[in-house]
């Protein structure tokens, strides 16, 4: 019998001990950090630019005087522009999400098209802007229009959308689905009826939580020459737009020659965080929603 040395035994159990209690506090600073700098940005963007919140800026045309100018331009396109992202994103992010799971034989094919979604998930958002510009502007000649701008969005989330649409799929219940096909049901009438129900919940979330990363992108828009001095307002998809990123993004670069588009910037940034909070909230709300439902 092999002998132990409690002493040890001891010491190791001391040093782990340590360690953890180092690395709690390790954690604990890097959270107060990451808490003090978020909490140091709203409080600058706040004092900055709640001044200069009211209707007129909300309703008002974009102009070259920072004190007459406004944003409803960048609303109406952000919402046009969300008109073609959000059916697009739910229809072949949905619709992909149900054949890998439900359809798809397991194999090397299959795990093939998970792994490069897994990956496109993690590509820089720049690409889809590029790979945007290639074949919506250039190779479809749409030129910088709503509909171009979407579908180049749409990319960029999609892969994000797949997966929180399996990830939905593969939480319900087996037994669920056998008792449905246990009772007569074909497979989409037990898709239809049972599992996307019952999956519901989490697919919203993962694409509400997607259309929030669309909203707040620039990068794919720069790239594909979305303009932001626009004085029309877009009235369809097939319209030129701008965006609130768009705005924030020339106005930041202007605040260097004029003091007061940093603070216009600023105002856009409080609408633009009211927005994203507003649909994060609505993701939260369907979910638990849904939940208590199924």
């Amino acid at each position: 019998m092999k002998y132990v040395d409690a002493g040890q035994v001891q010491k190791r159990m001391n040093f782990r001990l340590l360690l953890n209690a180092f690395s709690k506090v390790i954690f604990f600073l890097a959270t107060i950090f990451g808490l003090v700098v978020l909490g140091i940005l709203i409080y600058r963007v706040l004092s900055d630019g709640i001044s200069w919140i009211n209707i007129d800026f909300l309703t008002g045309k974009q102009s070259t005087m920072p004190e007459k100018a406004g944003i409803l331009g960048a609303i109406l396109g952000t919402l046009w522009l969300m008109v073609v992202v959000a059916p697009v994103t739910m229809f072949f992010g949905v619709g992909t999400a149900i054949y890998l799971e439900l359809y798809a034989k397991k194999g090397r094919f299959q795990s093939f098209i998970q792994t490069n979604i897994a990956n496109l998930a993690g590509v820089p958002s720049i690409v889809y802007g590029i790979l945007g510009m290639t074949v919506f502007v250039r190779a479809l000649d749409m030129g910088n229009i709503v509909l171009a701008g979407g579908l180049t969005m749409s990319l960029l989330i999609l892969p994000i959308t797949i997966v929180a649409s399996q990830e939905a799929i593969r939480a319900v219940p087996n037994h669920l689905g056998e008792a449905s096909y246990g009772m007569g049901a074909t497979k989409w009438q037990t898709i239809k009826n049972i599992i996307l129900p019952a999956a519901l919940p989490g697919i919203l979330t993962g694409a509400i939580l997607s259309l929030s990363r669309a909203i707040g992108e620039t990068a794919p828009l720069v790239v594909i020459g979305i303009p932001a001095l626009l004085i029309p307002f877009p009235g369809s998809i097939f319209d030129k737009f701008t965006v609130l990123p768009m705005q924030i993004y020339y106005w930041t670069l202007d605040s260097s020659l004029v003091e007061e588009y940093a603070y216009l910037a600023a105002a856009t940034i409080i609408v633009l965080l009211f927005v994203l909070l507003l649909l994060n909230t609505t993701a939260i709300v369907i979910r638990n929603k849904f939940q208590k439902r199924y």
